[in-house]
């Protein structure tokens, strides 16, 4: 048997720009796969999913959505798929076009299955980082001598996404909540969540940090990989005019040997 086909779909847009546009704009240049591909636990997990269960992708037909480059597409096909679809809508579909040629796979003509990975978890954490919170928040009261601090509002509304060191974590993990990617329907991605976190030692706290584990439970061997590096709710919603966004709401209270806080804030994560 020669190497199966695969088939990359790109998206012809008109001239006007919808929501969707910011999502394949992100993601035409090439330094964010980059940044995925070079992220070895993410990437490596799904090549030992792919490499190691083989009993999931022979001789089957596999879609694979948000393709970017290719690459858990060019796994499917080594592991013996019949045929892949990969499907991508920014402009590096092209460039993954290049690569199936290059790299010998043929570009052919594009029931029941599985989803993969199939569950994910998310948690939240508190950490203390006044070093951090000093150079992305507190950097813009003092900028070469000007006032900026009304950028800090901006800044504040926009998660972060970097890596914790685990000796930073002041408080224990909760649990917001697990999905069965499998069986989720729309609106499922939007919800609210309580949660309560218990400080661990006496210690600041300046942030929250949210982190997801993704379980792929059809394997024969359970596999995945975890992001993982107060009386509260946690609300989130994918953005009205633009779904790739999400709205984040936290409500929290405080009640500490050095203060005592209820607050609301609202973030933004693109």
């Amino acid at each position: 048997m020669g190497e199966p086909d695969v088939s990359f779909f790109g998206c012809d847009g008109e001239d006007d720009k919808t929501s969707a546009d910011y999502y394949f704009d992100s993601y035409s240049h090439f330094g964010i796969h980059e940044e995925m591909l070079k992220d070895v636990v993410r990437t490596k997990t799904y090549q030992n999913v792919i490499y190691r269960n083989k009993f999931l992708f022979q001789n089957k037909i596999v879609l694979d959505v948000g393709a970017g480059t290719g690459i858990l597409s060019r796994f499917c096909a080594k592991a013996g798929a019949a045929h892949v679809y990969a499907v991508e809508c920014s402009h590096i579909a092209d460039m993954a076009k290049q690569i199936v040629e290059t790299n010998g796979l043929p570009d052919g003509e594009v029931g029941d299955g599985v989803v993969l990975p199939d569950e994910a978890s998310l948690y939240l954490t508190a950490i203390e980082d006044a070093e951090y919170k000093d150079d992305k928040i507190e950097f813009w009261n003092n900028v070469y001598g000007f006032d900026m601090s009304c950028i800090k509002k901006q800044a504040m509304m926009e998660p972060l996404v970097d890596t914790v060191d685990q000796k930073q974590i002041v408080t224990n993990c909760h649990i917001l909540k697990t999905m069965d990617i499998s069986k989720m329907v729309p609106g499922d991605a939007s919800f609210t969540a309580p949660f309560k976190l218990i400080a661990e030692r006496d210690d600041y706290i300046h942030a929250f940090v949210a982190y997801f584990d993704v379980s792929f439970t059809k394997c024969h061997k359970l596999m995945g990989f975890s992001t993982v590096k107060l009386g509260c709710y946690m609300t989130v919603a994918p953005n009205k005019k633009n779904p790739r966004d999400v709205d984040i709401m936290v409500k929290y209270s405080l009640s500490g040997r050095r203060c005592v806080v209820s607050r609301v804030q609202f973030y933004k994560m693109c």
